[in-house]
């Protein structure tokens, strides 16, 4: 495992579908839930993977059903920077490529104010980011860069050691990521999580992209540091997780619980 930096960490320290965005939000997106600040417990932001800049219609879908899931949540179907949806939604800024070059400082600021708008809204509730691939790489550097933001993660398929991740891919013949970047490496954020974060992972035993190897050794610097970690791997599961049910579970389990756990847990 490389070794971590905390003075690294010091030197770099739209519209809604049911219910407007507040109006300081920079980014835009389509949210699901109860509206009203003394009905809502738990917000939740998800934030989708890397693309070609338009977001499917089955991302929203994904936020709707943790809203169904999880009583009392305000769920977020959050387009990162320069994304758009089919809804006719769209994000200002520059998306970057799909060779893990987006997770950069400008693009986490601007998911880091839009948390913090919607956290003005809803500030008696528990703030739950969601990621899935290349947004779970972003989710996890924001929590490394501005601790206390959100209270827990879920993470799913990450490619949470970036540069190691990078070369598998170019191996894997897709030249974009061979390139250099100026994007986060996750795994080099750790020492910046704020103590009472909690933590979860998951990845398909099948994931193709992002194998497991590049995920599990940011789970277990995370609970070197003593924070609550739940490091899964899905038997016959692959890359795409957003609308698996032990996903689902992972966010009903973190916002039931808001108690972070004393002690860290990495299990396959």
């Amino acid at each position: 495992m490389r070794w971590l930096n905390p003075l690294l960490l010091l030197a770099v320290a739209g519209c809604a579908t049911h219910g407007a965005v507040p109006p300081a939000t920079t980014l835009a997106g389509q949210s699901f839930g109860p509206s009203a600040p003394r009905d809502v417990r738990t917000l939740v932001l998800v934030l989708h993977g890397d693309g070609d800049g338009e977001v499917p219609a089955s991302f929203a879908g994904s936020a709707q059903h943790l809203a169904d899931a999880i009583p009392h949540a305000r769920v977020v179907a959050l387009l990162r920077p320069g994304y758009h949806d089919a809804a006719g939604h769209h994000s200002p800024g520059s998306r970057g490529g799909i060779g893990g070059d987006a997770y950069t400082a400008d693009r986490i600021a601007a998911v880091a104010d839009t948390i913090r708008s919607w956290r003005t809204r809803y500030p008696q509730a528990r703030t739950i980011l969601v990621g899935q691939s290349g947004g779970a790489a972003m989710a996890a550097a924001l929590a490394g860069l501005r601790p206390g933001l959100v209270d827990g993660a879920v993470l799913a398929g990450c490619p949470c050691m970036l540069p190691e991740w990078r070369k598998f891919r170019a191996k894997q013949g897709h030249g974009g990521f061979a390139v250099p970047v100026a994007s986060f490496d996750p795994l080099m954020t750790v020492g910046g999580v704020a103590p009472a974060t909690r933590i979860a992972l998951l990845v398909g035993a099948d994931d193709g992209d992002t194998p497991q190897r590049f995920s599990r050794p940011y789970a277990e610097a995370l609970a070197l540091r003593g924070i609550a970690t739940d490091y899964r791997v899905l038997p016959g599961r692959g890359h795409e997780l957003l609308d698996d049910p032990d996903l689902i579970d992972a966010v009903r389990r973190m916002s039931a619980d808001p108690a972070p756990r004393q002690n860290a847990m990495v299990t396959r």
